[in-house]
Parts: structure tokens; sequence; C-alpha cells
């Protein structure tokens, strides 16, 4: 297999989107740990109120697991701005403002949490692949855990909606 040609003479390989991948997803975590109090506590339902509650705990082990995995790569834990969850955080609070004392607020927080949850699978996902293709099975095997957590904590928040979250917010409208 040929090896691209470097453009304008940079360097950067696999291991450096690595690394900025972990940055990325380090950022992630830390404004999640924020917004998820935010999101328990706007919370109508006690079982979405109770999910945002848990996923907290994980998220705190989730960050500890990252720390892990710089240590491992020798580099210290340093977060890097990361406009995508700063987007989708950003439309949570935006829910959280707008359908206060609605019955589609916990729906409309469901929703955020899954896009939150589905930004943090395809960067895990991604990280994994890339360790795995650098040989780097320890970090392999602490991204991994956190990725089959939020792979979880994604198919209780379906859970949620289907158990009546959405039938809820939907009913409003048609009274």
């Amino acid at each position: 297999m040929a090896t691209p040609k470097k453009a304008n003479g940079n360097n950067k390989d696999l291991e450096d989107l690595l690394l900025d991948g972990l940055k990325d997803i380090y950022y992630a975590e830390k404004k999640i740990l924020k917004a998820l109090p935010k999101m328990a506590k706007g919370a109508y339902d006690e079982q979405v109120s109770a999910a945002f509650q848990k996923h907290l705990a994980e998220t705190e082990g989730q960050v500890e697991r990252l720390e892990e995995v710089f240590e491992l790569l020798g580099v210290p834990a340093r977060g890097k701005t990361c406009p995508a969850i700063d987007g989708i955080l950003e439309e949570g609070s935006e829910i959280l403002e707008e359908y206060k004392g609605s019955p589609s607020l916990d729906a409309g927080l469901v929703g955020a949490a899954q896009a939150v949850e589905h930004y943090e699978i395809a960067r895990y996902g991604t990280l994994i692949a890339w360790a795995a293709a650098l040989g780097k099975e320890d970090v392999i095997e602490l991204l991994d855990a956190t990725l089959e957590e939020e792979k979880a904590t994604d198919d209780a928040l379906t859970a949620l909606g289907e158990a009546g979250v959405n039938e809820r917010a939907a009913s409003q409208g048609a009274a």
C-alpha cells in the first residue's frame, strides 16, 4: 500500500488524531457532568430524573477512565474545546427553558440526551478503531467499557420514551 504524500509538510499522524479525539471527548464528558444535574432537576418524570442521575455517576467513572487512558499514553489529561458537544448541550438548555412546566419537557430532554449519547457512541467507536490500528489494547479496553455504558444509556433513554414520556407529550397536544 502506498503511503500518501504529506501535504504542506504536515507530520501529524494517527497517534495525533487519537490524542486530539481523546481531548475532545474528555472536554465533552466534563461538560456533560455539568449538564446532567440540571437535566435531572428539570425533568418532570421521576424516572427521567433518575436516569440522568444514574448517568451522572457513570459519567464520573468515564472521566476517570479517560484520565487513565491519558496516563497510559504518557500525556496530561486535558480537554480541547468541542463545538459539537457545546451545540448539542445548548439545544438541551433551550429545551429546559422553552418547555419548562410542559409535559413535552421530558420528551425533549430524552431526545436531547440521546443526541449526546449518539455523539459519544460515534466518538468512542472511532477512538477504539484508531487505538486498535495503533495496537493500544490497554486503551481499547478502557474506551470499550465506556462505549458499552453509552450504548446502554441510549437503550434506557429509548425505553423511557417508549414507556410513556412520548405519549404524555403527544396527549398534551390532543387536549
